[in-house]
């Protein structure tokens, strides 16, 4: 397992699926110096799940995948695994909301089981529609989305949150939901960070960047946590989207390039905030 300038190359949050690349891409991950990968569930069967056994399917089908990108490609896939929040707005239509609500507690509570299980080491993504709905459905969404903070303090991991782009108020909400039921704000991950947050802002939850040039270039000087993502879909008809796998170690070959500081400040995205918030390590094959 390569790494660059010494160290882990993590992404930290992607999809793949099994009508996309899915292994042959964490290859080309590794072919361009990726380690580890955090591979969050999606939806694999192309309908929104209506019953546990739907989400229990799903989840196994990302273990799978993190199983085949392990001994194909060589790449350590770590497992997170939630009812997508989204799934609110189609179950509701389908079941009722009352229905549906139940539908999605009892797939976080599964999710929960995998985390004590050690099957996952986190819930990803939880949140609420980046989108306008219904208020219906907007105020379930707000409950369940309490409802993974408090599985997430039960089991004791992080949270990768799913939500629309946040100003200063949107992050102290955040910091302020951890609180209320006593979830560690650094448990909290908002993944799909598009700009630049000051660090004293983040209010103690923790930015996942898109890993874009220029934002990179931007918070590499942060002193983090923080961590770098391409939210790659693995969709064939969307090839590349959102950034491509590959993106995360070009990105940090570029700064290793720069010089020895600038090398070892990767070591905040890759390796401590990893240690940070999910209590990981990630290690180069061999370290």
């Amino acid at each position: 397992m390569a790494g660059i300038a010494g160290l882990p190359v993590v992404d930290h949050h992607c999809h793949l699926s099994t009508a996309g690349e899915g292994a042959r891409a964490a290859a080309r991950f590794r072919a361009a110096g990726g380690t580890h990968l955090f591979l969050a569930t999606q939806n694999y069967e192309g309908r929104v799940p209506t019953d546990l056994e739907a989400y229990r399917r799903q989840f196994e089908t990302t273990e799978r995948l993190a199983r085949d990108v392990r001994e194909s490609a060589g790449v350590v896939a770590y497992v997170v695994v939630a009812p997508y929040p989204i799934d609110l707005v189609g179950a509701s239509k389908s079941l009722g909301m009352e229905a549906a609500f139940a539908l999605h507690t009892s797939a976080l509570d599964l999710a929960g089981r995998w985390v004590r299980e050690r099957r996952a080491v986190a819930l990803g993504e939880v949140g609420w529609p980046h989108f306008p709905v219904e208020p219906e459905v907007g105020e379930a969404a707000r409950r369940a989305f309490e409802y993974a903070l408090e599985v997430a303090r039960d089991v004791g991991c992080p949270v990768v949150v799913h939500s629309p782009d946040l100003d200063d108020a949107g992050w102290l909400e955040l910091e302020e939901a951890a609180r209320r039921v006593q979830l560690p704000p650094r448990r909290i991950v908002k993944h799909y960070a598009r700009a630049r947050r000051d660090p004293a802002l983040v209010r103690g939850v923790v930015p996942s960047y898109l890993a874009r040039r220029d934002l990179v270039n931007e918070v590499v000087v942060d002193p983090g946590p923080w961590f770098l993502e391409t939210d790659y879909l693995d969709d064939p008809k969307r090839p590349g989207a959102v950034l491509d796998l590959a993106t995360v170690p070009r990105r940090a070959a570029a700064i290793a390039r720069r010089s020895p500081s600038a090398a070892e400040a990767l070591s905040i995205p890759f390796v401590r905030s990893v240690q940070e918030v999910y209590g990981l390590t990630p290690e180069l094959a061999g370290g």
